[in-house]
């Protein structure tokens, strides 16, 4: 009985874990990275979350103003709270002072969430994004919000970085009767990456290091009363205590975790049976220094990986089909005979709204420095395109209103791209070849011209920084626009490609024709030997052809 209740916590904690809420951050410090920019990264994995952006302008409120706070995933109104005298110009999930904010949850312990509160974490991301000019100053914004109106989410670890520093921060409710919630927030030394996947991944508290670490001070004292812990301050591991491991936060959280910092140090697969889910197995630490420096293109591609180089590899079990397809339909778990089996969760998946890598540059006057690289969709066949934080217009593309979930809009980025990436899912080995020389030819170009961008805004902004942000609405904007009209263009030709399961032959960049001016007969490439070979062990007998 004991075994299968802890089989059925484990399937609860895997599925939740894995849901509609699961999404995935990396941390990049400015000596980890190779131009010296701080770097997060962000994939809003929702179900039910529309790919649009957001965008807040700076304002000045009359005193006794009040903020209306609706929770982010649902619409729902939680209350109301005092305005701020003053709030600054917001683009999706970055400011205009290079501050950005992401998040994944974790849940933790039910107990803990008080319904009565009024801040969930994503106006809590979204106004502190108005109100702060640092990333520490954004932590003190948040923890107090959520001291003077209390906390209405679950767990959460939130990524929050500057133009010199990036931060994680995780944070729990105290649950019914207890307004507030427990936090702590350690900063990632510069020369470090960390990242987190909805698993609290915080341990031991550095109680000392005032400069390096903030948390609330009844963190431990919280989970003494709970009954979560009852050792000394300096054993006590936040994680442990209000989010504790078990075999859904390792195989479908820590795991993506993994899968990041192995490809910069070669020893992580030591970690390899603990995020297959073994507690008992050496835990990975929270920030690790890479073995190489990582540009926006690394951290960009590193958000598209299906754990390809490892035995977790999404593309080589019989459930990618024959056209070795990294991606798996909810459910995440299901049943044979009796026994539950896992569908893997990795870093790309199909049901991002949103994914993103704020850029934030030091040397640069902040109209300039702060680039939210910005896609739709799944990172696997998204564009990250350049919109510089200064911009006072959202591009068309990404408008908020153009089009939503029950509303196709052919000049929506959203649904361009979900039209393209649900074709690429039926002949994904072929068309995801064609994506990726798109894909590439539009991203390299945009860092490429970057650093010309960056000059002539520069020399505007040392004219006028209006002018600077004027150059910069309309750079970002018709890079955006240009992205998905060709984006466009691109399922075009795959839909002309490889309609009806063929293959159009090409030459010269043109489909070929025969020497009468008709189209060209198309291959038929079939399926690959281990299809086939399946299809032979589960009913040979009956397609056999009789000589």
């Amino acid at each position: 009985m004991k075994s299968k209740l802890i089989a059925i916590a484990a399937l609860v904690a895997l599925t939740a874990g894995t849901g509609t809420d699961a999404c995935t951050n990396f941390i990049v410090g400015k000596k980890a990275s190779v131009d010296g920019s701080v770097m997060i990264s962000y994939a809003a994995d929702s179900h039910n979350l529309y790919g649009e952006l957001y965008r807040w302008p700076a304002a000045v409120w009359p005193k006794g103003a009040m903020l209306d706070v609706k929770e982010w995933d649902t619409g729902k109104p939680l209350g109301k709270i005092a305005q701020a005298e003053r709030t600054y110009s917001v683009i999706g999930n970055m400011n205009e002072y290079q501050v950005a904010i992401t998040e994944t949850t974790f849940g933790g312990r039910r107990e803990l969430v008080d319904t009565t509160g009024i801040m969930d974490y994503g106006s809590l991301i979204y106004v502190a994004l108005q109100r702060s000019r640092t990333a520490r100053e954004a932590i003190a914004v948040m923890t107090s919000l959520v001291k003077e109106y209390g906390y209405y989410s679950g767990g959460e670890s939130f990524s929050i970085a500057d133009k010199n520093e990036g931060w994680i921060m995780e944070m729990v409710g105290k649950g019914p009767g207890r307004k507030g919630a427990v936090w702590v927030a350690i900063r990632i030394p510069d020369d470090c990456i960390s990242a987190h996947a909805n698993q609290a991944r915080i341990r031991q508290i550095p109680f000392d290091d005032k400069e390096n670490c903030m948390y609330a001070p009844d963190v431990v004292q919280l989970a003494r009363d709970m009954g979560y812990y009852n050792g000394s301050d300096k054993d006590f591991s936040f994680a442990e205590a209000y989010n504790p491991w078990d075999f859904g936060g390792l195989r479908g959280c820590e795991a993506r975790v993994w899968s990041f910092f192995r490809k910069y140090d070669k020893g992580m697969d030591r970690h390899a049976d603990f995020i297959k889910g073994d507690p008992t197995k050496e835990p990975m630490p929270l920030y690790i220094k890479p073995d190489r420096k990582l540009s926006v293109a690394d951290v960009q591609n590193n958000m598209r990986d299906h754990y390809e180089g490892t035995d977790l590899d999404m593309t080589l079990d019989p459930g990618a089909g024959p056209w070795k397809v990294p991606y798996r339909w909810r459910p995440m778990h299901f049943k044979v005979d009796g026994k539950t089996y896992l569908n893997e969760r990795a870093i790309a998946t199909q049901q991002s709204a949103f994914v993103i890598v704020p850029q934030m540059r030091n040397w640069l006057p902040d109209e300039v420095g702060g680039i939210l690289w910005f896609g739709v969709d799944d990172a696997d066949m998204a564009v990250f395109t350049p919109l510089y934080s200064s911009i006072q217009a959202v591009p068309e593309c990404f408008r908020e209103g153009n089009g939503d979930l029950y509303n196709f809009s052919w000049t929506s980025a959203f649904w361009i791209h979900n039209w393209v990436a649900n074709m690429a899912y039926s002949k994904y080995s072929f068309m995801i070849q064609d994506i990726r020389k798109v894909q590439q030819e539009l991203e390299s170009l945009s860092l490429t011209i970057q650093p010309t961008i960056d000059e002539v805004a520069l020399r505007l902004h040392k004219k006028d920084p209006a002018e600077a942000r004027k150059f910069l609405t309309w750079y970002s904007g018709h890079t955006a626009e240009q992205a998905t009209a060709r984006w466009k263009q691109l399922g075009e030709y795959l839909l002309v490609k490889y309609i009806d399961g063929n293959v159009k032959k090409e030459e010269n960049g043109e489909f070929k024709r025969n020497p009468y001016g008709q189209p060209a007969s198309p291959d038929f490439p079939g399926y690959d030997e281990n299809y086939y070979r399946n299809i032979v062990n589960a009913a040979g007998a009956r397609l056999e052809v009789k000589e």
